[in-house]
């Protein structure tokens, strides 16, 4: 009877549980008028809001900003399609960009202010993604040469952030420094981790 009775309730306990989640959270929609999907993707601590659209005539995707109500695309000159996937709390973005068919590359960028600059790993084979940026201006991301290999770029320096023979994305920064993201060894297939600089 004890059992059953565990049963019951654990089974009551399940079928609550989706709107007690649910439940203490406001959902606003952000949607770029006249696109046809929107993907909000980072957002810093004054709750300006960066992802990519797509729009309703084919000419690709295009970044944005949102800030208070009012919407700004973020596209990089020249570019085929560009996405934003982080900013940090002084309003710099971070994210990539496809360069035009002849040619056709993936760089990373970073917008501050007005101004693009090019991330692009020396050594990368056809792509440099940034992700992530922290309010030092460390941006990660994810190059390739010839797997995926995480980056971390630290005024003006790229340094390879590498899970030891496992392919690596690197996704996030956080001020002190710590690093997050996934990798791969092939063995038991698409794990997270976290790095840490050692201590010198």
């Amino acid at each position: 009877m004890r059992s059953i009775a565990c049963i019951i309730v654990f089974a009551a306990l399940i079928g609550l549980a989706p709107a007690a989640f649910g439940s203490g959270f406001t959902f606003s929609t952000i949607d770029v008028p006249g696109a046809s999907s929107t993907e909000a993707l980072g957002i810093n601590n004054a709750g300006q809001i960066v992802g990519f659209f797509k729009d309703n005539i084919g000419s690709g995707q295009h970044g944005f900003l949102y800030d208070r109500g009012t919407f700004t695309t973020i596209d990089v000159p020249g570019a085929q399609s560009t996405q934003a996937f982080g900013i940090n709390d002084s309003g710099h973005i971070v994210g990539v960009f496809d360069t035009p068919p002849v040619g056709h590359q993936r760089l990373g960028f970073l917008y501050d202010g007005g101004t693009f600059t090019t991330i692009d790993v020396p050594g990368a084979t056809s792509f440099t993604v940034a992700f992530g940026i922290n309010n030092a201006g460390r941006i990660v991301g994810v190059f390739d040469n010839p797997q995926n290999r995480g980056f971390l770029y630290d005024r003006g320096t790229f340094t390879a952030v590498d899970v030891p023979g496992a392919a690596t994305i690197c996704f996030g920064i956080n001020d002190p420094g710590r690093i997050v993201g996934e990798f791969n060894d092939g063995v038991k297939g698409i794990q997270g981790f976290l790095a840490t600089r050692r201590s010198r």
